[in-house]
């Protein structure tokens, strides 16, 4: 095991997280865990660390309960570590390291809610092509279970917006203040209006935000969407594609952004950053319509 020293001001919260995870090599090994990396081999070779040191973070993990082993193989038998509950509860922060670094290392320090052409958090997004989504679930805005890639449709467009609501005071204050941040009624009701020619083309429509599930039934109750919202508030897709968030009252929220994926749940277009709203729906369409030619 590696040598640790224990922190010990046993009632400070921040003192006994840090004696579970405070090995940078331990969050990294989350991150890709929640990205849907859960064997031995594939963490050795997307973290590149010694197969040694891998093996005592995941028994720590193990036995600190953030992971768990799950058989996939008899003979012999071979193991695979899963994010427990406590282990999930985790993403938020990985979330909030993120945020922090895209805006005050990688960034000026300025709250945005889009990026610029040559940003890190851009190539990092774009280089989402050709990957694919973990197995995941998220709730939809009747408080149901749903897959975010549609099982019915050769394409799903999964659209990320920072959040709409029913009542415009519902909006955190200074929201028109955040750069990128307005334009998701448009974003959604353009789709709406267009829905007919992403069905056409063999592609689902779905939103997608932090927001709980009865803010977003309530929109789109008002909006008269035909399509499904998605609630990531746990984080778990932001965390699984290390999508960019920002934070505004207290809640990390998604910046905007659309993935175009297939049926065999690879992403074949990200879209991002938006600056023209209906120009990205358009461009949402044109990359269904070419991976249907």
């Amino acid at each position: 095991m590696p040598q640790r020293t224990r922190l010990d001001d046993e009632h400070c919260a921040i003192a006994q997280s840090l004696d579970v995870v405070g090995d940078w090599w331990t969050l990294l090994i989350v991150r890709d865990t929640a990205r849907g990396v859960h064997r031995f081999d594939a963490l050795q070779r997307e973290l590149g660390m010694s197969r040694k040191v891998l093996a005592e973070r995941l028994k720590l993990l193990v036995e600190c309960g953030v992971l768990v082993r799950v058989p996939y193989q008899e003979r012999p038998v071979r193991h695979e570590y899963r994010l427990t509950p406590r282990g999930r509860a985790l993403l938020p922060v990985l979330i909030a390291l993120q945020d922090w670094g895209d805006t005050w290392v990688l960034g000026d320090g300025e709250t945005m809610a889009t990026s610029t052409e040559a940003s890190g958090e851009t190539e990092r997004v774009r280089e989402l092509v050709g990957t694919r989504l973990p197995e995941l679930q998220l709730v939809d805005f009747n408080g149901e279970l749903r897959d975010p890639v549609a099982p019915s449709t050769p394409y799903t467009v999964l659209y990320c917006f920072p959040g709409a609501y029913a009542r415009a005071d519902s909006y955190p204050p200074g929201w028109a203040g955040i750069s990128g941040a307005r334009g998701c009624t448009l974003e959604s009701c353009t789709y709406r209006d267009q829905l007919a020619r992403f069905t056409e083309a063999g592609a689902s429509v779905h939103g997608v935000s932090t927001q709980r599930p009865d803010e977003q039934r309530a929109f789109a109750d008002k909006e008269a969407l035909r399509f499904p919202l998605l609630s990531d508030a746990d984080l778990g897709l932001t965390a699984a594609l290390r999508l960019p968030t920002f934070r505004t009252a207290g809640v990390s929220r998604l910046k905007r952004l659309t993935l175009v994926v297939d049926r065999d749940r690879t992403v074949i277009e990200a879209i991002y950053p938006i600056t023209d709203i209906e120009e990205s729906v358009e461009a949402a369409l044109a990359a269904v319509l070419r991976a249907g030619a």
